[in-house]
């Protein structure tokens, strides 16, 4: 597969994880694409696709349409394309102003849906920005035997400043010079890109929230302890006895056959 002269959504990922090397010698022509046809993961998630498309249109009410459409742009002097794996519309209908990609991964059983959103996220965003859509559904099959999907909305702040950075890879390739800096993955902030309409809030600087917090780890193991016992009291009552009681406290049957415990007052 040709993948020089352009910037990928695959490409945005291995950007922002920060695998600029490898990548600036496939886009300068220093060296050949890896070879994924013997790659098991890559290969399974391509032969499931379909399956996982047509599992994700039917959870969802959709038709697909533009399988495998390719689009390509020139976004801040830096070339773009991106192939999408499908598109659906609002009510089905076929309306450009109203589109939303749908990407298909296949990842391993023990990922959870958020790593695989934040994971993926540059290659959406960028997809998104390709097709003029409002957002993009994630269909993701989990090992064999779990299926999830989100919906992750456009963020031009996000694209922004993930695109920067591209940007700034993308200088190293004209210039034809060996990229410099970390080499840690670049991680740039989502809780304000929504997912399923909803966004994350860092409450750090909340002092109440914090101290609410607080007096949730504090207490959680006396919560915990004190639901047990609770539990055994109202178990330790028999089906005989409509009162149990000691110096603290009884548990006494109302008349439907609930237990009610009470402190006694010494």
């Amino acid at each position: 597969m040709e993948r020089k002269g352009f910037i990928g959504g695959s490409d945005c990922v291995k950007i922002m994880q920060w695998n600029w090397l490898e990548l600036w010698q496939i886009k300068t022509g220093r060296v050949e694409p890896e070879d994924l046809s013997r790659n098991i993961a890559v290969q399974m998630g391509v032969y499931t696709e379909d399956f996982n498309l047509e599992w994700f249109a039917h959870e969802y009410g959709f038709n697909l349409y533009n399988k495998q459409l390719t689009e390509s742009d020139m976004i801040d002097g830096v070339p773009a394309k991106g192939t999408f794996d499908g598109m659906v519309y609002t009510d089905n209908e076929t309306k450009i102003n109203d589109a939303h990609i749908v990407e298909a991964k296949h990842t391993n059983a023990y990922n959870t849906l958020d790593k695989v959103i934040e994971y993926y996220m540059p290659q959406v965003q960028l997809y998104i920005e390709l097709a003029g859509a409002e957002g993009a559904y994630i269909s993701v099959i989990f090992g064999n035997n779990k299926w999830e999907s989100a919906y992750v909305s456009r963020n031009k702040e996000y694209f922004n400043s993930m695109w920067a950075v591209v940007s700034d890879f993308w200088g190293y390739v004209l210039r034809d010079e060996e990229p410099v800096g970390n080499d840690q993955p670049i991680q740039l902030n989502i809780d304000k890109v929504s997912v399923d309409n909803m966004v994350k809030r860092d409450a750090t600087t909340d002092n109440e929230f914090n101290d609410a917090a607080y007096t949730y780890v504090t207490l959680e193991a006396d919560a915990k302890a004190f639901e047990s016992a609770k539990k055994q009291i109202k178990d330790m009552v028999g089906d005989n006895e409509r009162e149990v009681y000691c110096d603290h406290l009884t548990a006494k049957r109302d008349k439907r056959g609930a237990i009610r415990i009470t402190r006694r007052t010494v």
